[in-house]
């Protein structure tokens, strides 16, 4: 049963007001906050009385943000929890996938072990929601799915989640991975997977019509890896956006990494954006610091859906990461040069899957009530600095449940 109780002393964003030098600052106000059945219930400024007998927690005057998304992750990959390895570094995609390979079978046993000591980081810092993909492939069939799967039912009170059958390996060169495909839909896997249709498969109708086929026959959103750099990944997505279009998708379908959207000219890439607005296809994106990235502020002119994740990490194919979405959202700032309150505040939404505490104008418009009771509360002053400063997550709430917190204990009375 969920409890119901006030959260006190929360801070939230209020409004911006301009500074004498024409600047935006960012304005903020306590709050008491109903919690309900997972929900807001009540949202009151201070000082207000709480009825007399009902709980409270007082979050000490701590900025309250909508929770995280993580939209681009692989549970099934890390190492986390093993003994450190770092990996062995490759000239390219085809070599990194042969190393993973010998590596499968060894690993698949420890799966829940390890996902599970990725959720928790992922959870520490503040995301509340996992979109993972998931190996489905011919040398360990659907091992890391059983294993990624039954650590999120562990978790399941703490995140929501999305498993991507991901066909790692390739969708077309062993004829076994379309039926493991089938199978890991019948059995737990929600979207449907793809891998770069003309680098991996070299057949990018082929590939991409598998790949439909298979989310016409599970009624299955589609969200497939593209590394493809130029116009080979471009008319990958111009292909995809045509079969989304023609296959009524609209809405139902995403394209990770997307390189290629950012090294075609502008005129190129405006009308692509237009395209991919059109028919709802989103980008999801994990900004990486060496290579070219989507052109973000463009697609999100064109209102196509952008989110961002932290993709594998602490894994064959790198030693690094962290587990932090808001971490990426710097990253972007700093890569794009927003660095100004207003951008950087309305950069939040790539973290949150489109949330932000104010609007474009500075109308206050998270949180309202009958909004899901998942939050991070840390200590900054306002969302710009968060992003740009990255305080340590302080305490996380999923549906009104503390899931996480870090060296805060919430006062009861």
């Amino acid at each position: 049963m969920k409890q119901t109780y006030w959260l006190v002393n929360v801070k939230l964003e209020t409004g911006f007001s301009i500074l004498e030098n024409g600047a935006h600052k960012t304005e903020t106000s306590l709050f008491s906050i109903k919690i309900e059945e997972g929900f807001l219930k009540e949202i009151q400024e201070q000082p207000f009385d709480i009825p007399s007998g009902e709980v409270k927690k007082d979050a000490t005057g701590l900025l309250a943000l909508p929770s995280f998304k993580e939209m681009h992750n692989h549970l099934d990959k890390t190492y986390l929890s093993l003994d450190w390895k770092a990996p062995i570094p490759v000239k390219n995609l085809k070599e990194r996938l042969h190393h993973e390979a010998l590596e499968l079978g060894e690993l698949a046993p420890t799966t829940k072990q390890r996902a599970s000591k990725m959720i928790e980081m992922i959870l520490s810092k503040g995301s509340t929601h996992i979109r993972t993909h998931v190996n489905i492939d011919p040398y360990i069939g659907l091992k890391n799915l059983e294993g990624v799967k039954e650590a999120l039912e562990e978790y399941k009170d703490y995140l929501s989640y999305e498993i991507v059958a991901f066909p790692q390996h390739g969708m077309l060169e062993h004829k076994e991975v379309i039926p493991l495909m089938k199978e890991a839909m019948r059995t737990g896997a929600t979207i449907v997977g793809g891998l770069d249709p003309a680098g991996i498969d070299k057949n990018i109708e082929k590939s991409l019509y598998e790949t439909m086929n298979l989310a016409e026959e599970f009624n299955a959103e589609i969200d497939i890896h593209l590394h493809d750099h130029g116009h080979v990944g471009f008319y990958t997505i111009d292909k995809l956006v045509e079969m989304v279009e023609e296959s009524n998708w609209k809405s139902r379908a995403a394209i990770s990494h997307a390189f290629s959207l950012g090294d075609v000219p502008d005129i190129q890439a405006r009308e692509m954006a237009e395209y991919l607005g059109e028919n709802g296809v989103a980008i999801m994106s994990t900004i990486p610091i060496n290579r070219v990235i989507p052109p973000i502020d463009l697609l999100d002119q064109f209102n196509v859906p952008v989110f961002l994740g932290c993709d594998g990490f602490f894994d064959s194919w790198g030693p690094f990461g962290n587990g932090d979405v808001l971490e990426k959202v710097k990253r972007y700032c700093e890569r794009t040069k927003r660095i100004d309150e207003k951008a950087l505040a309305y950069s939040l939404k790539w973290a949150t899957g489109g949330l932000t505490p104010l609007s474009a104008s500075g109308e206050m418009q998270w949180p309202k009530v009958g909004d899901e009771a998942s939050l991070v509360l840390m200590d900054a002053s306002c969302s710009a600095e968060a992003i740009a400063r990255l305080p340590k997550r302080k305490s996380v709430y999923f549906k009104g449940k503390e899931v996480y917190h870090n060296a805060f204990h919430l006062q009861y009375s």
